[in-house]
């Protein structure tokens, strides 16, 4: 077993090479991303409409059952049929600031890395062999950084190509967290 304390650099280094490799995703190679949400054909209406009822920031359904027993009533299952029907999150308007977004970003990469340290330091002792290290942390890894994307698409009906590249996406930021422990495995 390796301490887990030991763990600390490879942690903050794949948080940075990950943070790197998800911008690089994001701002360079952005067609990956450019059909993950489309765009309403009468946009500013929609908008115009949306704007005049002050909807605070939040996530909302809509038609919302007012509990179980509300699904089957008359009223709801007529609502769900118009349409129509969606899931939407409402953010504050005004200018986006990316620096929260991308330090909460950077925090969830140092969760990744800590959880797939955690796991390969309770099974690896140190001096472990590169390929070993590389397959614990990178499985790991994976599984925090794609697994909670499926929900949406299971559950919400996002689709299943944006849910797919999220994963793909996961994938190249496991490789680079099992990449990055297995080169500053402690000795």
């Amino acid at each position: 077993m390796t301490p887990f304390y030991e763990l600390w650099l490879p942690i903050l280094v794949s948080a940075i090479v990950v943070h790197i490799a998800s911008s690089i995703i994001h701002m360079v190679l952005s067609a990956w991303h450019r059909n993950d949400f489309d765009k309403l054909a009468n946009e500013d209406r929609v908008m115009e409409a949306l704007r005049a009822l002050s909807i605070p920031p939040g996530d909302y359904v809509m038609p919302r059952p007012d509990g179980p027993q509300d699904l089957k009533s008359p009223a709801y299952l007529e609502k769900r049929a118009r349409g129509p029907v969606a899931f939407m999150t409402v953010l504050p308007g005004g200018a986006f600031n990316m620096g929260k977004p991308l330090a909460l970003w950077f925090g969830f990469c140092l969760v990744v890395g800590a959880f797939a340290g955690y796991v390969a330091c309770s099974a690896l002792p140190p001096g472990t062999i590169y390929a070993k290290v590389f397959q614990i942390v990178g499985t790991t890894a994976f599984v925090g950084y794609t697994l909670a994307a499926w929900p949406t698409s299971i559950w919400y009906g996002r689709r299943w190509g944006t849910t797919i590249r999220l994963t793909l996406d996961g994938l190249v930021y496991a490789l680079l967290t099992g990449g990055v422990f297995g080169w500053l495995w402690p000795q």
